[in-house]
C-alpha cells in the first residue's frame, strides 16, 4: 500500500554456500583426543605406552625371550616399580604413609615367594640387579646431587648436628627394645642381640651378614643358623620404619612447622651463599644444558668410583667415602655453580624415574617374604614397633631441641632401622624426603657399623650366653 513501509523479510542463510564449521578440538579424537591418552600417566609411563609394553612383556615371555639385558630390564622393572607404586597410592589412608613405597618393595617380594612372577622375569631381574649394581648408581646420583643442593653453612652443621639424635636414640632404642622384649618373655639377652641390635645394624649386607658371622664365631654355632634369626627384624624393622615415615610426611602436612621439607635445619637462604643461589636458580629455570647435565653424572660416578678406591685402602664402606668426597668437593668449591646446577637436575631425573623401579628390583631380588613373614609373631612385632618408635621418637624430641627439624630428624634416625642403601631408598620415598639421603647414608652406613662392632665387643666380652 501507498504510504507505508516495505517489510524487509530475512534473509535466509545460505548453509549450502557456507563451508561446514571444524568440530571443537576437545571433540575430536585425532590428534587431541589421542594426546589426553598419552598424557595420562601410570607412574612415569604413557597409557597408550603402558599398554604396549605390557603386551611385549607378554609376548616375550610365552616365547622365552626374556633377557637380563638393559633395554628388557628397564621395561620390565619400570612396568612392575610404577604398576605397583600406583596402586598404593590409588588406596584410601594407606596412601598417606608411603604405601607406593611398601607396595613397590613387598608386593613383588611376595609374588616371588607365591610364584607369581615367571620364573624366567626372576631370574633375569636377579642377574640384572646383581650384575649392574645400580643400586650404588641410584645413590651415589642422589647423594651428589643432594649435597650440592645444600647451601655450605647448613651442610656444616648438620653433619656435625646430625650424630647427636642418631646416638642418643641408639642408646633409648636399645635400652627400651631390650626391656619390652624382656617383658614380653623373649629373655633380655636374646631381645637385645637377635631382635634390637639387627634393626640397627645397617642392612643385610653390611649389617645382618657380618654380625651373624662375628656371632657364630662367638657363640660356637653354624653361621647359616644365625643369619636366619637376625634376618627377621632386619625385614620387619624396614618396613616399620618405612611406615612411620610416611605417616611423618603426612604429620608434616598438618603441622609445617615441625618440617623442614627435606631440609634438615633452617638455611635462610636470603643469607645464602651466592654460588649455591645461582646454582639452584639455574636448574630451577631449565637453563642447563645437556653436556653439563651429563657431566654432572659423570662426576657422581667418579666419586663413587673414587670412594671403592677407598674401600680397598682403608676399608671405609665406598657410599661413606663417596658422602665424604662430596661433602670436600662442596666445602671447598671444587664444583662450579653450573656443573652444580647439572647435579640437582641428575638428582630430580634419578629421584623421580628410577626409585620405584629401583625398589621393584629390590623386591624381588633382596627381600624374601618368607623371613619377613617369620617376624610376624605379636611378641616380636611389639619389640620391633617398639625399638623403631623410641629411635624416631627420640630423635623427633632431640632434634627440636638442637633447633633442627624434628621430622627430618626423625626420618634420619627410621634410616638407622632400615634395611640398608635399599632401606634408606624406601624411607626416604616414604617419606618424600629423599633430600635427606646424605644423613640417612650416615645413619646405615657408620651408625650401622658402630652398632655391629660394638655389639660383637660386648658379646665377646660377655661370653657365649644362652640364646
Amino acid at each position: 500500500m501507498i504510504g507505508e513501509r516495505p517489510v524487509s523479510s530475512p534473509v535466509a542463510p545460505q548453509a549450502v554456500d557456507m563451508p561446514a564449521a571444524d568440530p571443537p578440538a576437545a571433540r575430536r579424537f585425532w590428534p587431541e583426543g589421542w594426546w589426553r591418552l598419552v598424557d595420562y600417566k601410570i607412574g612415569i609411563i604413557p597409557l597408550p605406552v603402558y599398554l604396549i609394553v605390557a603386551a611385549l612383556l607378554t609376548i616375550l615371555t610365552l616365547e622365552g625371550e626374556i633377557r637380563p639385558d638393559g633395554p628388557t630390564m628397564i621395561a620390565v622393572l619400570v612396568m612392575g616399580g610404577f604398576t605397583c607404586a600406583e596402586i598404593g597410592k590409588r588406596l584410601p589412608i594407606l596412601r598417606n604413609i608411603g604405601a607406593g613405597a611398601i607396595f613397590a618393595t613387598f608386593v613383588p617380594s611376595a609374588l616371588v615367594y607365591y610364584k607369581l612372577i615367571p620364573p624366567q622375569i626372576e631370574k633375569s631381574i636377579i642377574d640384572f640387579t646383581k650384575f649392574t649394581n645400580f643400586l650404588y648408581i641410584y645413590i651415589a646420583a642422589i647423594i651428589v646431587g643432594s649435597i650440592l643442593g645444600m647451601d655450605r653453612d647448613v651442610l656444616i652443621k648438620g653433619f656435625l648436628k646430625i650424630f647427636v639424635p642418631l646416638a642418643v636414640g641408639s642408646v633409648a632404642a636399645g635400652i627400651v627394645g631390650t626391656l619390652v622384649g624382656t617383658l614380653l618373655g623373649l629373655g633380655a639377652h636374646h631381645t637385645f642381640f637377635f631382635i634390637v641390635v639387627p634393626i640397627m645394624a645397617g642392612g643385610v649386607g653390611e649389617g645382618a651378614i657380618p654380625l651373624s658371622i662375628g656371632y657364630a664365631a662367638i657363640l660356637g654355632q653354624a653361621q647359616g643358623d644365625v643369619f636366619a634369626q637376625v634376618l627377621p627384624p632386619v625385614m620387619l624393622g624396614s618396613l616399620t620404619a618405612i611406615i612411620f615415615a610416611g605417616t611423618l610426611n603426612f604429620v608434616g602436612k598438618k603441622y609445617p612447622h615441625l618440617t623442614g621439607e627435606g631440609r634438615l635445619q633452617p638455611d635462610h637462604e636470603n643469607d645464602m651463599p651466592s654460588s649455591d643461589a645461582k646454582a639452584k636458580a639455574e636448574a630451577a629455570s631449565g637453563q642447563v644444558d645437556v653436556a653439563t647435565i651429563a657431566a654432572a653424572g659423570l662426576t657422581a660416578i667418579t666419586l663413587y668410583l673414587l670412594g671403592v678406591m677407598c674401600h680397598h685402602i682403608i676399608g671405609l664402606p665406598a657410599p661413606v667415602a663417596m658422602l665424604f668426597l662430596a661433602v670436600m668437593a662442596k666445602l671447598c668449591s671444587a664444583v662450579s655453580p653450573h656443573l652444580q646446577a647439572g647435579g640437582f637436575v641428575v638428582y630430580k631425573f634419578v629421584q623421580t624415574g628410577m626409585t620405584y623401579p629401583l625398589l621393584f628390583a629390590i623386591g624381588v631380588s633382596l627381600t624374601p617374604w618368607d623371613k619377613l613373614m617369620a617376624a610376624f609373631t605379636v611378641t616380636n612385632l611389639i619389640t620391633i614397633i617398639a625399638t623403631v618408635t623410641t629411635l624416631m621418637g627420640t630423635g623427633f624430641i632431640v632434634g627440636r631441641m638442637l633447633k633442627m627439624y624434628p621430622i627430618e630428624t626423625a626420618i634420619v634416625n627410621a634410616c638407622h632401622s632400615g634395611q640398608g642403601g635399599t632401606g634408606d631408598v624406601a624411607i626416604l620415598t616414604a617419606a618424600n624426603r629423599m633430600a635427606l639421603m646424605p644423613f640417612a647414608q650416615i645413619a646405615t652406613r657408620i651408625g650401622g657399623a658402630l652398632t655391629v662392632t660394638c655389639t660383637l665387643v660386648v658379646l665377646k666380652w660377655l661370653g657365649a650366653a644362652p640364646v
